[in-house]
């Protein structure tokens, strides 16, 4: 479960004042998909950094009864400088796992070969994107965040990614951010709609795209 608790955030740019969080309240259900929806630049992104923890909000609480991941695939955080398997054994260490285990799973999902041993500055960003999707999954988590996440890579890598992706949604609750309506109503069950700073909760999924089909003022057609 994911509690937030009087939620505001507000950007201060040249003398501009941007919210993207009004005083929301809501909570997020234990092991359940949800679709966080809204229009560009309403502030899902932020809010899915704010869960995670890699923003603080303005003001307000954010309370969970179970572990959050960083946002699915995000490689800004790596140590360029350090190989991957350098970085893998840090994020084990941080997250309390079993260094040998996730390394395991990370070297042969990401299909690196000899380069999981070289520095990441090295590496293309298709290279730093397995890498990054592959240690994603490797640590498990009660709720896994999803912003804007495709697999890479040619077709099997792609499949392979797939099957990863739904096996860890089948046991555990996730936030997803994507423009494309199908996938959210694959792997989701339940949305939210964000718009003007406030965030609304719908149990039913196509409650949430009605909603927010209805924001941006779109037929459903032209977001399938």
């Amino acid at each position: 479960m994911i509690h937030l608790q009087n939620l505001c955030k507000t950007y201060t740019l040249n003398g501009k004042h941007k919210v993207v969080a009004r005083d929301i309240t809501a909570t997020f259900p234990s092991g359940v998909s949800v679709a966080l929806l809204g229009r560009n630049g309403a502030g899902k992104s932020s809010l899915l950094r704010m869960i995670s923890g890699a923003m603080l909000p303005s003001s307000g609480k954010i309370l969970s009864t179970g572990t959050i991941s960083w946002p699915v695939g995000f490689s800004g955080s790596f140590s360029t400088q350090l190989t991957g398997e350098q970085n893998c054994r840090f994020v084990a260490r941080v997250y309390g796992v079993d260094t040998e285990e996730l390394l395991h799973f990370v070297e042969d999902f990401a299909e690196l070969g000899n380069h999981f041993r070289l520095p990441i500055r090295t590496y293309s960003s298709g290279m730093r994107s397995r890498l990054a999707f592959g240690l994603s999954m490797a640590v498990p988590f009660d709720t896994y965040l999803v912003d804007e996440v495709s697999a890479v890579g040619d077709a099997a890598f792609k499949a392979k990614s797939n099957h990863v992706f739904n096996e860890r949604m089948s046991r555990a609750g996730a936030i997803v951010v994507s423009h494309s309506m199908s996938l959210l109503r694959e792997i989701c069950h339940a949305g939210a709609v964000l718009e003007q700073g406030r965030l609304t909760f719908y149990q039913d999924i196509e409650a949430a795209i009605a909603a927010h089909l209805s924001n941006m003022k779109l037929n459903k057609s032209s977001l399938i």
